[in-house]
């Protein structure tokens, strides 16, 4: 009793798909996979960018940037 057959998943698999159906599993897979793949871009472009770091040019590159420059002149509040 303590793992399932494979005909206990196959029941599971046609509940969920009469439940959600075909297309809208198709397209939850696909976003699935869109955000895994992105995230192995940035682990990999991440590892790059360490490994170039030591030399100089990476760390120069960090401090340039854009500053935002602005002023407060009050608290406004909001009455729900």
């Amino acid at each position: 009793m303590g793992s399932l057959s494979i005909w206990h998943w196959l029941i599971v698999l046609v509940i969920v798909m009469l439940i959600f159906g075909t297309k809208k599993l198709r397209n939850i897979g696909a976003d699935l996979g869109g955000a895994v793949r992105g995230f192995k871009d940035g682990m990999r472009e991440g590892g790059t960018e360490k490994a170039a770091e030591p030399g100089g040019a990476a760390a120069s590159s960090q401090l340039t940037g854009k500053t935002v420059e602005g002023e407060v002149r009050g608290k406004t509040e909001h009455k729900a």
